[in-house]
């Protein structure tokens, strides 16, 4: 007998099976949600994957670059910024007018000062401008420059060499040689002499021992006149090719027998000449000691003419802001140089413009005087409170420059 195989449906779930599923899938959904709303990981860069150093530096300097950099921002313009200031108008000149500039000239005059003591010949250093007042034509003058000079010399020994008496030659030569031992390296000496005519000895020099083979040449003159005005006119016209300031050592008896040139000519020739001072040093003195005053007419007139040689003489170095020596004894040679020069290396330099700016060639003359700081004449003292006299070394005076039309 055949068996026939009936379907049987599967059973029916039952209520409380249903119950279990719904709270199942209550319970799954806020997970599903929450990891649904976390971001999703970025791709990180080669250098973002390194590890960043947290830690301090053991030497309690700065860390490493471990953050963002905070980029300052750009302050604003205040608003009570002034505007810029206009450009300066170019002003162009008329047409056919090319460029052109005015040169003004303000005279200037410089004046060398010594001031030395009258005992001793010393330089008196440590002095100020306001001790200074300079007058031109009597007129003062404001001083806008001062310096202590102290450098090289540049001089011109001018000796008097002549078949008089033996006296004046050895007088002469004591002093030359007196002067060359105190020169320097750097200073620049010539020699010449004069009788009737002048003569180079020795032309410009650093070299001593040129010059005293100059003097030891000095044996045997050739005339008895002695040409003194003829000779120094010649050696300011040598002197005044050479630049800088010039000295001449005038080493004569001051007497002059049978000059072209005659004294008014002379004394304008060193008046005219700028840049020369001249130191005057007399000869013959322990021959005229012993014959002044003597008797008989002849004796009478030579007392008179070395009288005039001597005013002569003098004079010279005066207008020149020089000074004039008459030694009697050798001796007095050392010390008479010495003084020459502290004179000559140590000066004070006074610069002003004058008040009168006229460039017409005249002749101004000059005066310095010292004063203290209330404007009173400088008195000085020594350590035991005695009072000191002083002597100012400047020229008498300069002649302006021509103006050239």
């Amino acid at each position: 007998m055949s068996t026939m195989r009936v379907p049987v449906s599967p059973t029916p779930p039952s209520k409380f099976a249903l119950l279990l599923i719904v709270l199942a899938a209550l319970a799954i959904s806020p997970l599903v949600r929450a990891q649904s709303s976390q971001p999703q990981p970025q791709p990180q860069s080669p250098s973002s994957s390194q590890p960043t150093d947290q830690t301090a530096p053991d030497a309690g300097g700065p860390g490493g670059d471990n953050g963002a950099i905070a980029l300052p921002k750009k302050k604003e313009a205040p608003e009570d910024v002034p505007p810029p200031a206009p450009a300066e108008p170019k002003l162009k000149n008329p047409q056919g007018l090319e460029n052109y500039s005015i040169r003004v000239d303000v005279p200037e005059v410089d004046v060398d000062v010594g001031v030395l003591l009258e005992k001793t010949g010393q330089f008196v250093p440590n002095l100020k401008p306001n001790n200074f007042k300079v007058y031109e034509n009597g007129v003062e003058q404001k001083v806008v420059g001062f310096k202590r000079v102290e450098a090289p010399i540049t001089a011109l020994l001018v000796c008097e060499f002549a078949a008089t008496n033996y006296r004046f030659i050895y007088d002469m030569r004591n002093a030359a040689w007196s002067f060359a031992q105190q020169l320097r390296p750097q200073d620049y000496v010539a020699m010449m002499t004069f009788d009737l005519r002048t003569q180079i000895v020795s032309d410009f020099t650093q070299d001593k021992r040129q010059l005293y083979n100059a003097i030891g040449s000095l044996m045997m003159p050739g005339f008895t006149d002695r040409n003194l005005f003829d000779a120094l006119y010649e050696a300011e016209d040598r002197l005044t090719r050479i630049d800088g300031h010039k000295y001449i050592i005038l080493i004569a008896s001051g007497r002059d027998t049978f000059s072209k040139i005659t004294l008014d000519k002379i004394l304008q020739k060193v008046k005219n000449t700028p840049d020369v001072t001249i130191f005057a040093v007399s000869t013959g003195g322990a021959v005229r000691a012993m014959t002044e005053g003597g008797p008989g007419f002849r004796q009478q007139i030579n007392d008179l003419d070395y009288l005039q040689a001597d005013n002569q003489m003098k004079t010279f170095a005066k207008m020149t802001g020089g000074m004039w020596f008459e030694p009697r004894f050798v001796a007095e040679m050392p010390d008479i140089f010495s003084s020459i020069n502290s004179a000559i290396r140590s000066k004070y330099q006074l610069i002003y413009h004058p008040t009168d700016p006229k460039q017409d060639g005249t002749y101004r003359k000059l005066r310095v005087e010292l004063v203290d700081d209330e404007g009173q004449p400088l008195r000085m003292q020594d350590e035991k409170h005695k009072p000191l006299k002083y002597d100012i070394i400047a020229r008498d005076g300069y002649r302006a420059r021509q103006e050239v039309e």
